[in-house]
């Protein structure tokens, strides 16, 4: 006669392990419970401090051109908070919009910096700006993607080999801008390719590069612009040389009769450059120059008029021609 199986003794070997596995994951559960409140308690002093502190530090909102978002964001904006112990909250945008939001009472900044005199303008209309300081200047430049497959034609012209409007007609070349009815940077766009049809004699230049003044297949937000020639998604764009030199991207110079740069060019060339939207709205050419000003309704007026000062120090300076802006030209607005 065989032995009978011995139940009784293996089957609770059997099961164990996965026992022992259980109770050591409840285990572990139960010291993590039991240390998180003890961590959370033992902290509970220092981040009550720290909310008290946040809620204590002023912030200082900054309204700002779009096309500064670089040198506000990682240079101006976080020098500013050190030195002041408050909180920098940067918002980039078409000037042309922030100034409208500015006015209209549905946003309220501590300093605003728009670029050419258009948007200040319309803060001085309404009566929150007296008067604007002149911080930086750039110039308009055709900037081109590296991923391009347009890129060896793009370099032909950089080098003087080959005219950068003729690339621009290639076809299949997808160019972006801003849309000039909200944004100086898509306006002057367009003028720059006003002019240059003028000056090269080239009188449908404008028409077969850009299109329609609000050509849909060709409008981008500014914000998007340069992360979209980064990476490949469009092959160039006509915009400002502080901008492409911000984000590495390579660019064609043009000549001064193009560039907007020269405030002497004002009044005998670039004034011959100007168009109507179908809105109505009349754009004319005017000098890239950056101004800030802080509104007369901002929370913070003594952080915002320390924020202008630090665009008009030396560091300030600095920083902005590290980041590829030309000096200020023109006087206050």
């Amino acid at each position: 006669m065989s032995a009978p199986p011995s139940i009784g003794r293996s089957a609770p070997c059997a099961r164990l392990p996965f026992f022992t596995k259980d109770l050591i994951a409840h285990r572990v559960r139960s010291y993590r419970t039991r240390e998180s409140w003890r961590l959370l308690v033992g902290l509970a002093p220092l981040l009550f401090a720290l909310a008290v502190q946040a809620a204590e530090t002023p912030v200082v909102r900054v309204a700002h051109a779009g096309s500064m978002g670089v040198v506000m964001d990682q240079d101006l904006g976080p020098a500013f908070a050190k030195a002041h112990r408050a909180q920098y909250q940067g918002i980039g945008q078409g000037s042309y919009v922030l100034a409208r939001l500015i006015a209209g009472k549905q946003f309220i900044a501590d300093a605003f910096v728009g670029i050419t005199p258009g948007p200040m303008e319309v803060l001085k209309k309404v009566g929150l700006v007296v008067h604007a300081v002149p911080v930086a200047s750039t110039r308009m430049v055709v900037v081109y993607s590296p991923k391009s497959r347009f890129a060896a034609d793009f370099q032909a012209a950089a080098a003087g080999r080959k005219a950068w409007y003729d690339v621009l007609r290639e076809p299949g070349l997808r160019l972006g801008r801003t849309d000039p009815a909200v944004d100086p940077q898509g306006a002057n766009a367009l003028l720059t390719l006003q002019l240059a049809a003028r000056y090269y004699h080239q009188p449908k230049l404008l028409q077969e590069v850009a299109g329609e003044w609000q050509n849909p297949q060709q409008m981008f937000a500014e914000a998007s612009l340069m992360s979209r020639l980064e990476a490949g998604q469009i092959d160039a764009t006509i915009g400002y040389a502080s901008a492409a030199f911000s984000h590495h991207l390579p660019t064609i110079a043009l000549p001064a009769e193009i560039d907007l740069a020269q405030p002497a060019l004002q009044a005998s060339w670039y004034a011959k450059a100007g168009f109507t939207l179908l809105s109505g709205k009349k754009l004319e050419a005017q000098p890239l120059v950056f101004y800030a000003a802080v509104p007369a309704n901002a929370e913070q007026p003594v952080l915002g008029r320390a924020f202008v000062e630090l665009l008009t120090s030396a560091a300030g300076r600095q920083a902005l021609r590290e980041r590829g802006y030309d000096p200020p030209h023109g006087k206050t607005l």
